[in-house]
């Protein structure tokens, strides 16, 4: 049974990761990127091949290496949000879902510093790169919040002296009781 404090509620800490989890905030979350990754495919398969074609050669194998790279964070993404939908909806229990989890390896972000021709790269495909970052970043943030949620050790509270002396005296008590004939 959860200790009492001066009020009558006890205290129970609250786990931002746990939190986050239950809230629509993840379902937000986690609808953005099936976007992403819808939007993205459409944009690969559709202009963004047609744009492609257009690069010179150098830049036409930067769009094709970071396009698949793009494919692969996204999925990378799509799996790590489809496992906590899975322990959001009782499918999973946390435990199993850490698991699969250690195996989701995101990448590091792309940004602008890390794309060679990065400025010669068609303008929906940047955006599709930086939409991906952002939204890797979030992600990261909120299973960083889960896994210190998910290893947080309540700190065991040292005995209140106080509580030692009212104890000692409710005995003494209970036992000039015992002692008294009436």
């Amino acid at each position: 049974m959860p200790k009492k404090t001066g009020s009558q509620y006890p205290i129970r800490p609250t786990f931002l990761g746990q939190r986050l989890m239950a809230s629509q905030s993840f379902m937000d979350l986690f609808h953005q990127g099936m976007d992403l990754i819808e939007e993205t495919a459409n944009y690969l398969d559709g202009a963004g091949k047609k744009e492609s074609r257009k690069l010179e050669a150098k830049v036409a194998l930067t769009y094709s290496t970071e396009s698949m790279r793009l494919t692969t964070r996204l999925m990378q993404m799509a799996s790590w949000l489809l496992l906590q939908r899975a322990v959001l909806e009782g499918e999973l229990d946390q435990n199993e879902a850490a698991k699969n989890t250690r195996q989701v390896k995101l990448p590091s972000p792309m940004t602008p510093e890390t794309i060679s021709n990065w400025r010669k790269l068609p303008e929906r495909f940047q955006q599709l790169i930086n939409q991906a970052s952002y939204l890797q970043g979030r992600i990261e943030l909120l299973d960083q919040a889960i896994v210190q949620s998910k290893n947080h050790q309540l700190p065991t509270q040292p005995e209140n002296p106080l509580h030692r002396q009212q104890s000692k005296i409710a005995s003494a008590f209970k036992d000039e009781k015992s002692k008294d004939p009436n």
